[in-house]
């Protein structure tokens, strides 16, 4: 073949492929951009909701009685809406894995059921109604739009993204959190851009309408030295340990619940009036909601020594008895209180155990390194790299195969090359 007729052959060839590639670009941004305005969309009304319904509930303490009451109501909407066995965010992942999908009607149910619970006093975070609200959106743009089943997967993950995005305002962690939840070891690289592009949009969506990103104040980091070093890692060990033992007793508490407690209205009305009772036997409302003053006040360097345990209580019984919310938030308070305290007692800074461990006890429960990364960078800035980076790689290894979501694949092994494909513990 002559060089003229081997330049023609290239250009031709690889000409095709660029073609392909610049059509599926513009697709994949057609698609994250209309995935991100509208999930973003309804995942700011979502917060700017809570946001009133939380401070409303912390200037009138008397919203508390009503949290049984509540939960009564969140059963009826569920079974109204033939959803008595709801799977929770675990749905949003059955979805990806192509053993289910997240009916339209699941976002305005969680969405309302959500704020049910915050505005009683529920303990519980806000993500897993945005991961519901954002995957369930997303798999009816994907029907909408007419897409192949792996294609409608990709914008599941994209609605996942950008609602977790517009809530927390971490773009970066949100894009990657979607990819690497759903199996561990194994991230779904395939939807990268459209979760990048979707996470963005919902982000600058929030933001302009006024939805304030998650911050904390600025915390000075020390020079990493052995010593320090050797404190991050026990801390780091506390955490994981402590990440398994929130799972257990998470999901322990559900089946007994279930269990013992058959009915669903009986359940949910005896855990709204527990966590009525032990609010006021413990005289705060600390535990009550998300507790993102508590978290904030744990970076500060001021926490209750056994305010993570009382938090796993509390968001247990709520959780697991039917109320709507989700882990992560928990996660942050636990690790949060937890890594201040053990600051306190070892002499090293509380605020920086404090973030440390927030970061920390977060990568335990959903076996996400590179998004607890990515958080850290978010909330803290670059300062305490070498520090947030020995815990997360830690916390990691030594969580073992526990996992917040049943549906969570271990696809391979966290100490050796070796194909699992199992199922998170619980």
């Amino acid at each position: 073949m002559s060089r003229p007729q081997f330049i023609k052959k290239f250009i031709h060839t690889y000409g095709i492929k660029i073609r392909h590639q610049v059509i599926m670009f513009l697709k994949w941004s057609l698609i994250s951009v209309i995935t991100g305005l509208i999930v973003g969309a309804f995942s700011t009304l979502f917060a700017f909701i809570m946001n009133i319904m939380t401070e409303y509930r912390q200037q009138n303490d008397y919203m508390l009685y009503f949290l049984p009451l509540g939960g009564i109501v969140t059963v009826f909407l569920y079974s109204a809406f033939n959803y008595k066995n709801d799977k929770g965010t675990n749905l949003v992942l059955s979805t990806i894995h192509a053993k289910s999908e997240i009916p339209l009607r699941m976002a305005p149910l969680i969405f309302i059921t959500t704020i049910i619970t915050h505005v009683f006093g529920g303990s519980a975070g806000r993500e897993g109604a945005a991961l519901q609200l954002g995957g369930s959106i997303g798999n009816q743009i994907g029907r909408t739009l007419k897409l192949s089943e792996a294609d409608k997967r990709v914008v599941v993950l994209c609605g996942m993204s950008a609602a977790f995005s517009a809530l927390f305002g971490t773009p970066m962690a949100a894009a990657i959190f979607s990819l690497e939840v759903v199996s561990v070891g194994v991230m779904y690289y395939a939807a990268l851009l459209p979760c990048v592009f979707s996470s963005i949009i919902a982000t600058c969506f929030a933001k302009v309408s006024g939805i304030r990103e998650t911050d904390f104040a600025v915390v000075e980091f020390p020079e990493l030295n052995i010593i320090n070093a050797l404190e991050i890692v026990l801390l780091a060990v506390i955490c994981a340990v402590v990440s398994i033992l929130f799972i257990i007793i998470l999901h322990s508490t559900g089946d007994l619940f279930r269990k013992y407690l058959k009915n669903p209205y009986v359940r949910i009305t005896l855990a709204g009036c527990a966590i009525v009772a032990l609010s006021l036997l413990l005289g705060t409302r600390d535990y009550n909601g998300a507790g993102m003053d508590v978290i904030a006040r744990a970076v500060n360097g001021e926490a209750v020594p056994y305010a993570f345990v009382l938090k796993i209580i509390f968001t247990a019984i709520t959780i697991e008895a039917g109320f709507r919310g989700g882990e992560i938030v928990p996660s942050f308070f636990i690790g949060a209180t937890l890594g201040c305290t053990f600051g306190s007692l070892i002499g090293f800074s509380p605020s920086v155990c404090a973030a440390v461990g927030l970061i920390a006890l977060f990568c335990g429960v959903t076996n996400c390194p590179i998004t607890s990364l990515l958080i850290s960078f978010e909330l803290f800035g670059a300062g305490g790299v070498p520090f947030f980076l020995i815990a997360v790689a830690v916390s990691y290894f030594m969580s073992g195969y526990y996992g917040l979501y049943k549906d969570q694949t271990i696809v391979y092994s966290k100490y050796r090359a070796k194909f699992l494909n199992r199922k998170a513990k619980q």
